[in-house]
């Protein structure tokens, strides 16, 4: 049984490189027509840069250091803090997916921390996925859109949600999958998004994970792993338990003024310059034909039909 079920989902990874996945991530220059976005990139499934599409933005101009100290300097805003610079990632020694700590500061500080030539621990990293754009930044707005009009065109509805990104090198983002059509436009430096896509989903090394947290323990600077009662599963990179199937990796550097579009369930892992700034719109994804199939490839990926 397991044999035939490897041999389909490699004829699967085959039919769908032949059918309409590249061998690279598209370009193209400035914003698209809401048709053709939905047309060629959001019908198909697939990713593109959208090259110079953000440069009209205010905050491409404005956003300084000193402009952002000036603006919002005195704002508290929430940090993910870590050791290491993974945050909802599995542990160093694969025993836990590890949570980080999230620390309340003030955005000055935070700026200071990333000033800090040192680059001494912890790393901080502003990365909460609760649409902070429009919370904790919401100043902000104006300086960037609320939406972006040409994606909420195309996916007929505003974004769930928008968020605010801004940190430290050494924080890279784990391999994951969101259930979301996502616009992400760089402001300040470069990202470096590591792509594959849903139909590579059987060779993903997924394993279930105890939840634990990085709690800094004050006196030492060192820090403590806090256990919880929560379980997940998570790509473990050093896993061994992933079916013999190469991965698609495509890689997309999006510079400042670029967005990418990121389509739903496609798998990706980020990284960035130091004090890279960026905002990204998610938009819900259609629970429609393509999550029913992507639903019946995670059951048949499940170790009870593969064993």
């Amino acid at each position: 049984m397991a044999e035939k079920v490897t041999e389909a989902f490699r004829i699967l990874q085959e039919n769908a490189n032949d059918l309409y996945l590249r061998d690279h991530v598209a370009e193209v220059e400035g914003p698209p027509d809401p048709l053709e976005f939905h047309r060629e990139w959001v019908s198909p499934n697939v990713p593109v840069i959208f090259r110079n599409a953000a440069r009209g933005f205010p905050a491409f101009e404005k956003w300084s250091p000193e402009y952002l100290r000036e603006k919002i300097g005195g704002q508290n805003v929430t940090v993910a803090v870590t050791p290491n610079g993974w945050a909802d990632a599995v542990s160093d020694d694969g025993h836990f997916f590890m949570l980080p700590e999230e620390r309340k500061m003030q955005f000055s500080d935070f700026l200071d921390r990333l000033d800090d030539d040192s680059q001494c621990n912890p790393i901080f990293y502003m990365q909460q996925q609760n649409s902070n754009l429009t919370g904790e930044m919401k100043t902000l707005i104006g300086d960037v859109p609320p939406d972006i009009d040409w994606a909420t065109s195309a996916f007929g509805q505003m974004p769930d949600a928008a968020n605010f990104w801004l940190g430290d090198k050494r924080a890279i983002t784990s391999t994951h999958k969101d259930p979301y059509e996502n616009i992400y436009c760089v402001i300040k430096g470069e990202k470096q998004f590591v792509l594959s896509p849903p139909t590579d989903l059987p060779g993903m090394p997924y394993k279930t994970l105890p939840v634990a947290k990085f709690n800094e323990v004050k006196s030492t600077k060192d820090f403590k792993i806090v256990p919880n009662e929560d379980h997940t599963r998570w790509i473990c990179p050093d896993s061994d338990q992933s079916l013999p199937i190469r991965l698609k990796k495509l890689i997309a550097k999006v510079r400042a003024g670029d967005m990418l579009y990121l389509p739903s369930l496609w798998f990706h892992q980020v990284s960035q310059s130091h004090g890279c700034i960026a905002v990204n719109y998610w938009y819900d994804m259609k629970f429609d034909i393509k999550y029913a199939y992507f639903s019946m490839l995670e059951q048949l990926c499940s170790d009870s039909v593969i064993k």
